[in-house]
């Protein structure tokens, strides 16, 4: 512990000692969350719909294939239960309730009228503004093409009662910021623990290190707490310029946060290691830790949703750590998840922590002189 205890402080010392990389620990974050979340734009597709069919008329089984058979949404749920529709909003399984009222048919034939209501997930809000006018139009057309040709006789009026939930306002912001928070464990994690492993090749204290009786493990472990560290201080100021410059407070608990950032800065950190074995110099493993980097992000949900991704692109995204990160800060942030909603992110980090540095460790290879 004591050999351990001298690494440690050796680490931090030749950290804050580069002037350039305490500038980038403080700017870096300054710099993305001023300029990401205005650059980045979505396209949407495959927006997950739930049906409240209260008439089951045949009228409206036909409108509920026509929205299904639409490439915008993707039918999730066909139930006469408006709580059991609910549920699926609320654990993030459908973005959309349609609810149609038991007199839909009789009103639209009788009285030239549809009336129905939304209730739309509005955490993403540029999705749900989409997804309203998508099944308006689609709505419009079908009413269009399935009521009797009468020339004296208007389309029905649509009038269609819309509920946001956890974004009411629709706002881009508090969707994308707390998403770019992951970015930023990710880049100083993962890029700092690679490049500070591979300096020390470089300039050949390594081969130092290799002769001493310090284990691999307590070796690797020194290198990457410097790194866990400055990855928590970034976050918290990620947290204080989202407040101070978007107005974003958190519904649910920072903590929560704070733990799921813990065990996904463990897991990223290994991957950093296992970077720096594989590469030879610092150029190497900024061509690999970029590459890398660039698929999780790009593959995690954060500019495009998941469901509008392909199928093999989906798949995918099971093995992506940074895809649970971004949920569960987005889960915390906007929807008020406690740590049970969170559970099957927290455990699937756990699970990546437990295989990436079990695989750093054992790509390591610490040849003695």
């Amino acid at each position: 512990m004591k050999n351990f205890k001298f690494l440690l402080q050796k680490e931090f010392l030749q950290i804050f000692r580069n002037k350039s990389m305490v500038f980038m620990i403080v700017m870096m974050p300054t710099i993305m969350l001023l300029i990401l979340p205005w650059a980045a734009t979505f396209e949407q597709k495959n927006i997950r719909l739930s049906v409240v069919d209260n008439d089951r008329s045949v009228f409206s089984r036909k409108l509920t294939e026509k929205l299904s058979a639409s490439r915008y949404f993707d039918l999730q749920q066909y139930t006469p239960s408006c709580s059991e529709a609910l549920q699926m909003v609320e654990t993030d399984q459908s973005d959309i309730i349609l609810i149609l009222p038991s007199d839909f048919e009789r009103n639209i034939f009788r009285e030239r009228r549809a009336d129905f209501m939304l209730d739309i997930d509005a955490v993403n809000g540029q999705k749900a503004g989409v997804g309203l006018s998508y099944i308006s139009l689609i709505i419009t057309d079908y009413l269009q093409s399935e009521l009797p040709k009468n020339p004296q006789s208007a389309v029905p009026q649509i009038v269609a009662k819309t509920q946001y939930r956890y974004n009411a306002s629709m706002e881009y912001f508090p969707y994308m910021v707390p998403g770019i928070f992951a970015i930023l464990l990710t880049a100083i994690t993962a890029m700092f623990s690679a490049l500070n492993i591979v300096h020390e090749k470089e300039i050949g204290t390594i081969e130092q290190i290799n002769v001493t009786p310090i284990s691999k493990v307590s070796f690797i472990v020194a290198k990457v707490i410097p790194f866990w560290v400055i990855g928590l201080i970034v976050l918290t100021i990620g947290i204080i310029i989202g407040r101070l410059i978007y107005g974003i407070i958190p519904l649910g608990n920072l903590l929560h946060v704070y733990f799921a950032a813990i065990i996904y800065i463990i897991a990223i950190s290994g991957l950093g290691i296992i970077i720096s074995n594989i590469a030879s110099t610092e150029q190497q493993a900024m061509l690999l830790i970029f590459f890398t980097l660039m698929l999780m992000i790009l593959l995690g949900g954060l500019f495009t949703p998941i469901s509008g991704m392909p199928a093999w692109a989906q798949k995918i995204t099971l093995v992506n750590p940074f895809r649970y990160i971004v949920e569960v800060i987005r889960l915390v942030y906007l929807k008020d998840s406690n740590l049970h909603d969170i559970s099957p992110q927290i455990l699937k980090l756990a699970v990546f922590a437990v295989v990436i540095n079990s695989a750093a460790a054992i790509s390591y290879r610490k040849r003695n002189k």
